[in-house]
C-alpha cells in the first residue's frame, strides 16, 4: 500500500508525515486489498480560526473511498478521518462477503 501526502499551500513537518504514515499503515488490518491512500492536508480560513482539514482517498479494487475531517489540529482531524475510513472499510468488506 502506497501512502501519498500532499500539503496544499504549506509544508507539512516531518513529525506530522510520520504520524500519518504510522496511522494509515494500520488500515491493512481492516482491509488488506488497499492499493494506495492519498492524503490531502489543507488549511481553511474561517474568521480568526484556521481549521485544519484532512482528506483521505483510499483506492481499493473497483472503488474509491473518500473521507474528509475538520478539526483544530491536523492530529485531531487525522484521528477523526482514520476512524471514519476504518468504519467504511469494514462495511465494504462485509458487503464483499455477502
Amino acid at each position: 500500500m502506497n501512502i501519498t501526502i500532499q500539503a496544499v499551500h504549506f509544508d507539512a513537518d516531518i513529525k506530522l508525515k510520520e504520524l500519518i504514515n504510522q496511522k494509515l499503515s494500520k488500515l491493512v488490518k481492516f482491509y488488506n486489498e488497499i492499493l494506495n491512500v492519498d492524503v490531502f492536508l489543507k488549511l481553511e480560513n474561517s474568521g480568526q480560526v484556521r481549521d485544519k482539514i484532512v482528506e483521505l482517498k483510499a483506492a481499493i479494487p473497483g472503488n474509491t473511498i473518500v473521507v474528509t475531517a475538520t478539526g483544530k489540529t491536523f492530529e485531531a482531524s487525522l484521528d477523526e478521518a482514520n476512524d471514519i475510513i476504518v468504519r467504511q472499510l469494514k462495511r465494504h468488506k462485509e458487503k464483499m462477503r455477502a
